[in-house]
């Protein structure tokens, strides 16, 4: 069974560089066909994908984000991290780790989410 752990450092302060970690166990990020994700929530708002990287390595980022998100590999900790520049208070949110399949739309397991604040 698939389990994935987010952990994070809850206050962020704008314009600093946000690191959240996805902690994966029960399969191998490497493991095809699976892609993982992050998904974030705002207040009062619905999900946001952001972006994915693929078991082979390969990603993709909601075109608003492109140019502050990315995510990183640790393949030996089986653990992936989404980096985001620049936070504002817009960025607080309730963030994701999920695992989706290629060729379907849904993301069939997710983690308890990580709540972030961006305040001074």
């Amino acid at each position: 069974q698939v389990q994935l752990q987010e952990s994070g450092p809850g206050l962020v302060k704008p314009s600093q560089t946000l690191f959240l970690t996805c902690a994966v166990s029960g399969v191998s990020i490497t493991t095809a066909p699976y892609y993982w994700s992050w998904i974030r929530q705002a207040p009062g708002k619905g999900l946001e994908w952001m972006g994915h990287i693929r078991y082979d390595g390969n990603g993709g980022f909601r075109p608003s984000l492109k140019s502050r998100a990315s995510i990183s590999t640790d393949t030996a900790k089986n653990m992936f991290t989404l980096r985001l520049t620049s936070v504002t208070p817009e960025d607080t949110a309730v963030y994701f780790c999920s695992r989706a399949t290629e060729g379907r739309d849904d993301h069939d397991s997710w983690g308890q989410g990580a709540q972030v604040v961006v305040s001074s």
